[in-house]
Formats: structure tokens, sequence, C-alpha cells
């Protein structure tokens, strides 16, 4: 039973409906077993990084998280949902990888602090605490693009886990680091700020918390069917776009990726990688890089649903003034909560294991906009529980 399990994530159905009837069928939602762990890391002071412009920096630290554990869960064998944050990210993970996960989290929490003096808490949390304070987990699987599936949860199990990672008396776990070199293969950030598609003139990172987690589905569904109606389909509102992307093959911003996947920098390796990064513009030129870019946008991470919506979008500054009405309606009637920051550009962090068709992308709105739209919500989430006192 125990190995069944560990599969319970990659044997799921991988649901094809659109989106907004997908979040109001209960019966595709399926409870995360009792014996995984929610594992959550972040990096502490974040929104201040931000603000000092260390935004791509905060947004590299998260996504060397993700690599961290896709490397362990690769090897295994084990498919794990993952949801990215901007400035940490989110695990559902079966109990035969948890010990080399948490290993492997805390030695690169202190790689990470060595190498750019930010502290990234990587903590745990079992399923089975979370079902035993009443909350919930559930989860599915559904098909974005052609080429890419993500994982959507719905509950309050994970804001949970959350407030108890982040609280003030939560202590890191006992798990020593580990004694093996960090693997963080695979792990790219290659491409500069990416200006919005033709016809589109700013990108939207949206955040919508539904205030009432009995009605979270209906309420999200409705939130879903205004994005859609306001900018079309996942396809028409994607922020990455291939004519506006720019491959960067500077050495300082190679550089930066090594020091970040190594430690420290390898002269001779900087020059390989340059010189590889230099035939890369070739390489686009070819049908597979062609091909590969096409790819690349099909599995660019821009939508995270883990209890609440997290998305970056791209459009016209009327598409989101209707957007923003709609979403003030909803918070002034009690239904939701939301932070929403604009900005001039996307970014993306790449983790690449295969050209071919094993390569993910995560895009975050410039200037940190992930942590900027979730301050905004911290805010309104203070002000409420003050009025509420």
């Amino acid at each position: 039973m125990a190995g069944n399990q560990n599969h319970f994530f990659s044997n799921l159905p991988i649901n094809k409906i659109p989106l907004s009837r997908l979040l109001v069928n209960k019966s595709v939602f399926k409870d995360v077993p009792n014996d995984w762990h929610v594992i959550i890391t972040d990096i502490k002071g974040s929104t201040t990084a931000v603000l000092s412009g260390l935004h791509e920096t905060v947004n590299l630290i998260a996504t060397g998280s993700i690599v961290t554990v896709l490397n362990i869960a690769f090897k295994a064998k084990i498919l794990v949902p993952f949801f990215f944050g901007g400035d940490g990210a989110t695990f559902i993970v079966p109990s035969a990888i948890v010990k080399d996960v948490m290993k492997s989290l805390l030695l690169y929490r202190t790689n990470t602090l060595q190498n750019f003096n930010l502290d990234l808490r990587a903590g745990i949390i079992p399923v089975s605490e979370i079902y035993l304070n009443n909350c919930s987990l559930k989860i599915c699987r559904f098909n974005s693009t052609e080429n890419f599936s993500i994982p959507i949860v719905l509950g309050d199990g994970l804001e949970y886990a959350e407030k108890i990672i982040k609280g003030e008396g939560y202590l890191l776990s006992g798990h020593d680091e580990s004694e093996e070199e960090l693997d963080l293969s695979g792990m790219q950030c290659r491409w500069d700020k990416i200006e919005p598609p033709e016809n589109s003139e700013e990108i939207v990172t949206l955040l919508v918390l539904a205030k009432d987690y009995q009605k979270q589905a209906e309420v999200f569904s409705k939130v879903i069917s205004h994005i859609d109606a306001i900018y079309g389909n996942q396809e028409k509102r994607q922020p990455i776009s291939i004519p506006k992307l720019i491959f960067r093959t500077s050495f300082n911003n190679l550089g930066k990726e090594m020091k970040h996947r190594l430690g420290k920098i390898k002269f001779l390796e900087l020059i390989k990688t340059w010189v590889i990064n230099l035939y890369g513009r070739l390489y686009f030129k070819t049908e597979s890089g062609k091909n590969y870019l096409k790819q690349l946008v099909e599995m660019s991470d821009t939508l995270v649903i883990d209890g609440r919506i997290n998305t970056v979008i791209t459009g016209t500054k009327s598409q989101r003034l209707k957007l923003e009405k709609v979403l003030n309606e909803m918070e002034k009637q009690d239904k939701i909560l939301f932070g929403l920051y604009v900005s001039n550009a996307s970014v993306m962090s790449c983790y690449v294991r295969d050209l071919a068709d094993d390569h993910i992308h995560f895009v975050d709105g410039s200037e940190g906009a992930y942590t900027q739209a979730a301050k905004i919500l911290k805010e309104k989430i203070k002000f409420q529980q003050k009025n509420t006192q």
C-alpha cells in the first residue's frame, strides 16, 4: 500500500475540462494521503529584500528550492505537486523522500545564507496533523495547456500549514543537513525581463483568497470566469511570448547563476557555459530550438491554485480596470480578499532537465510582483482581523 501511496499524485487523472467547471466538480478532488507531508520554503524578510532591489535574487532562490526537491523526486521516480510563490514554494511530499528532501533543503538554506545573505526557511508538517486540526486538503490535476498539467488544491490545509511553519513558535525540524553535494542541476535563469506581448500593455500579478472556505470552489470558479470573460482564455492572457524573449549571455548573469548552483565561481566552467550560451542563440533558430521555445511558452507556470489563486496575466489597462471593478465588488460582498500588482514586464526562471520535453518555467511579474501583491493581501487580512476583534 505504501508504494501505491508514494505514487498517489501521479496516479490521479489529468482533467481537461475548463478550469471554472473543474473547480466546482467535487468528484475530481481527492484527499491527500495521511502519511504525506507539506513542506514550505520562504525567504525571511522577502518584502524588504524586494524593495531593496533584490527581486531577481529572491526569485532565483525560490526556484532553487523547487529544483532541489524535484531532483530528489526525479531520482526516486516520484511525482510531487509543488507551487511556486515568487519568494518561496510549497510541496506536498510522500514519506519515502521526506528525509532526503529536508536534508537537502537545509543544506540549500545554509548555501543561500552564505552566498546571498538571505535566510530561506524550510518547514514541514504532516498531512495527518492538518486533518487532526479539522482542515481540508483536496487535490486534482488540471491540463492547463496541451503539454502542461498543474496541481489544483482546495481547502484550508495549506494555509494552516503556512501559519504553523511561519509562526514565531515554530522550531525547524531536527533533520541534519545532507552530507551529499547539493543537486541543482537543470536550474537556469538565462532570460532577460520579458516585455508584454504585442497588443498588451502591462503585466498583472494577482492573488485571491476566499473568505469562506466552504464556498471556496464556487468563489474561485467565479473569479476564473471573470478573468476568462475580460482577458480571454489562458493562451490570450499568457505573459510570455516568443518575440519578446531575450537570451542573456553576460558573464555577470551566468556567474550569479553558477554561484547559486555551485556556491562558487568555477572560471573554466563559466567560460564553457558562456560558449554554450552563444551556441544557444543559433540553436533557437533550428527546428528543435523553435519547438523548445513553443513548449517554453506552453510550460510557463503562470497559474497556481494552492488554496488561493495566484496568477500572472497580461492585457491592457482597460481590461485590468474592469477586473479590479469586479474584484472590488466581490470584496465588498465579503466573498474574497485580493492583492494585485501591476508591472511593465515579467521575469522567468527555468528548470530544464531535457530540452526536448522536460522543462518548467516559473513566472513572476517584475519588481517582485508576487511578493508585492502578497504584501497588499496581508495588509487587508490584518485590517479585517483588527476590525473583527
